[in-house]
């Protein structure tokens, strides 16, 4: 027991020294009104992005450099996790029935910075977004180079998702090279429940 105390006190130890927070820090933080004020927060922050919820299918293409569009089957689950304060999205792109693109996301909100953040993951990358929900859905962008971006505009109502990539360029016009347009299927209990219990 006590070899286990100490594993466990050091593994703690290790946590609290990689987010670099000191030990008072770490106790004020951990107070159960500080929590509660986090993750109301949090909770509220996120919201509006309910409408996300649940599972999708229907058809996405994708411009080259030359044009030439690509035509999937596209599928999105999306969840909650840790009591609604983290939304997890999974998407898959199908062609000729084969897997051929997979991503996985999740989206929080830092009560300190007041700032939502999208960490995405795809074909071995990852990176750190900005997404703002929107009165019909959200908008999020990634940095193209030191002048433009890319922006992803969706649109989520009446049982559809449909979500726009565009190119802009600073002070140009959005340019067009990928669109998705989906059908809400049905609910979705991924990921909340299916967890490893105690026994």
């Amino acid at each position: 027991m006590r070899r286990l105390f100490v594993g466990l006190s050091f593994a703690a130890t290790l946590t609290v020294a990689a987010l670099g927070v000191s030990a008072p820090a770490l106790a004020q933080q951990l107070s159960e009104q500080a929590v509660a004020a986090r993750m109301k927060a949090q909770k509220e922050a996120l919201a509006p992005l309910a409408r996300m919820d649940g599972e999708w299918r229907g058809t996405a293409w994708i411009a080259d450099r030359t044009g030439k569009r690509t035509v999937l089957v596209q599928t999105e689950r999306v969840g909650d996790m840790l009591d609604g304060t983290v939304k997890v999205i999974e998407g898959r792109g199908f062609e000729d029935g084969k897997p051929v693109f997979n991503a996985f996301a999740q989206i929080s909100y830092d009560p300190d910075k007041k700032t939502m953040t999208m960490r995405s993951y795809t074909r071995g990358m990852q990176g750190d977004f900005p997404i703002e929900a929107t009165a019909d859905g959200f908008v999020w962008t990634i940095p193209a180079g030191p002048n433009a971006v890319i922006r992803y505009t969706a649109v989520i109502k009446d049982g559809t998702w449909v979500e726009k990539g565009e190119y802009v360029p600073n002070g140009g016009q959005g340019m067009q090279f990928m669109e998705m347009n989906l059908k809400r299927v049905g609910d979705t209990k991924w990921p909340a429940e299916g967890g490893l219990g105690p026994k």
